[in-house]
This record gives structure tokens, sequence and C-alpha cells, in this order.
């Protein structure tokens, strides 16, 4: 059992690792050098970076780390460690970028085209860090701080910590930088909610059935997972019916799918697709 947690838990930092190297990789090579300042210390730290003469990887090292402190004095124990690990990586990256592959330009002369890398980069890491009970840091400790001592809504602290940066933005960069900016801000938090929907998905099934039995064993000695069974009756013909219930990974609801039509093919399913199930083996409470 200890050996299973502990490689249950380097899983979820392996995870962690990916999603902060994908939101470091995608603010450095995408954000930075465009100047597209929507939102985050990395936004910030692109305008600070205009007027202070240090270059916006090192201000993103020092200001997260500084809000890193905060966070954990503002929060303690409730301070997510896995939130801590994934600050780190993503400042000492980000500002290690800089000596290991230094960039005079962005790297194409399609602005559009590395907006939406700097756009899908960062929500993919994002949404690997949330799904993973973790983030990058930044304004988000800020938000945490002002939920627990002021009941903030998390989502609006963040939406006008955005929007006063790009506002800040247009005092320092011309109007091309602005637009392009404002467009990544308001495409964001649309594409970071849709990659969480799409990794949560799964199948929700009711099978109505004659014999429930091995089905049931299927779905649990075969797909490891559990389902529920009940009784019911047919409405046209009076005759006694079980159903099941149960939800499965994309994968596994295929596999049962192609069991039951070749089983038993005179059962009748309804499937449906889920982004949001909790409980055991999904997403937890």
């Amino acid at each position: 059992m200890k050996r299973l947690l502990n490689r249950n838990a380097w899983l979820e930092y392996l995870w962690v690792t990916l999603g902060a190297v994908l939101v470091a990789g995608g603010v450095y090579f995408f954000k930075f050098p465009n100047n597209f300042s929507f939102g985050g210390v990395s936004g910030l730290c692109i305008v600070l970076a205009q007027v202070l003469p240090f270059t916006a990887g090192q201000l993103n090292l020092v200001l997260n780390l500084a809000l890193l402190v905060v966070g954990w004095i503002a929060l303690g124990k409730r301070f997510a460690v896995k939130t801590a690990y994934a600050t780190l990586v993503v400042s000492v990256l980000t500002e290690r970028l800089e000596v290991w592959c230094p960039l005079s330009a962005p790297l194409t002369d399609q602005p559009l085209l590395e907006l939406i890398f700097a756009i899908l980069l960062p929500a993919a890491g994002t949404a690997i860090l949330f799904q993973h009970e973790s983030s990058s840091g930044g304004t988000d400790i800020l938000a945490l701080i002002m939920k627990d001592r002021a009941g903030t809504d998390i989502g609006k602290g963040l939406i006008l910590s955005d929007v006063a940066i790009v506002v800040c933005a247009a005092l320092v960069f011309d109007v091309k930088t602005v637009l392009f900016s404002t467009l990544g801000l308001l495409a964001k938090s649309l594409v970071v909610d849709e990659f969480i929907k799409n990794m949560n998905l799964s199948k929700c099934f009711i099978v109505i059935c004659d014999d429930a039995e091995p089905i049931c064993k299927y779905i649990t000695e075969v797909l490891q997972r559990s389902a529920t069974v009940s009784e019911g009756q047919g409405a046209f013909t009076g005759r006694p019916k079980q159903l099941v219930f149960t939800a499965l990974k994309p994968s596994q609801a295929y596999r049962l799918r192609t069991f039951i039509h070749k089983e038993q093919p005179q059962a009748f399913m309804m499937i449906s697709t889920s982004s949001e199930i909790v409980g055991k083996g999904f997403m937890r409470q």
C-alpha cells in the first residue's frame, strides 16, 4: 500500500511538472517576445520590463517567489504544496530559458500564430495543473487570499486583475500589441475551460437488460469499475427488468458497449457524456 501511494505521488508530481513546463514554454517562447500582456504575473512583468532595468523572466521569478511567500504566510496549511512546487518550476524555468535559449525577437513574423500558441500552451498546462489540484501561482495566489479573507469570487478577482494589466499595457505598447493582448485575454479563459472539460470527459451508462450479472461482472472484474443495479419493469410488456448504472472513461465505455452488444444484443443502452463526475476514480470533492 505504501509503495502504491508513493507511485501515485510521483505520478501526480510528474503531471504537475508537465503542466508547469507547458505554462513556462508558452510564456517564454510566445508571450514574452511579442509583449502579449493578457493578464497574470507574466503579463505584468512584460509591462514592468519596459520601465525597469530587468528582463521579464527575472521579474517573473522575483514576483512569483514573493507571492509564494505571501500565500504561504496568509493561507498556511491550506496553501497547496503542489501549487508551491508548480510556481517554483514555472518561475525558475522561465528565468533559466533566458540564459539557455535567449530570444532577441519573436520566433516567426506571424503574430496571430504566436498569439494562438501563447494561449494554447499555458491553457493546456493550466488545465493539467487544475486537474491535479494545483496552479501556476501568480495572481491565482492573490485570488485565493482574497477569497479566504474577503469572500471575493476567484473568477471575478482574476478577471479584474487581468483587465487592469491590459490597461497598463496600453500605456507602454503600441495599438497592435494592445489589441492582440485584449484578444488573448478574451480567449484565455474560454480555452482553459474547454481544455478542462475535455480532460474530464466520461461516459454515463444506463443499461436495461434481463440479466445484469454478466454485465456487472465485466464492469467490476475486467474494467475495474463499479456499478449500481436496480429492479424495474417494462411498461409495455410488464416483464421484470434490471437496470445497471455506471460511469466510465471513454476507452472503457467503448469496451463495455462492445461487450453488451455481443453478449446481450437485446439490452437497451442509454449513453451520455459528462464533464463533471465527482467520486472515487473520477474528480475529487
